[in-house]
């Protein structure tokens, strides 16, 4: 979980964004979300990729940064 926050960037597609989760299976598949930053006020869908696809690529944000007074809500970044 060190990398949730960073910059990354699938080797693959070029998709980048801010590492916000990851996702361990049972038979072994770890995948992380990449969330994109918004273009001219729209956000876009976040996307997620097996974790050797990821190359991280700046520091990003600190989940203090972005914390607010309660955990939990809503994620429409959940693994489709």
């Amino acid at each position: 979980m060190k990398n949730l926050g960073k910059k990354g960037k699938d080797k693959i597609t070029g998709f980048e964004g801010i590492i916000i989760g990851r996702c361990a299976y049972l038979y072994g598949c770890t995948q992380y979300c990449l969330t994109p930053k918004a273009v001219k006020g729209e956000t876009k869908d976040s996307e997620w990729f097996g974790e050797g696809r990821i190359q991280i690529t700046g520091p990003g944000i600190t989940a203090k940064e972005v914390r607010g007074d309660k955990d939990g809500g809503a994620n429409r970044d959940c693994p489709k």
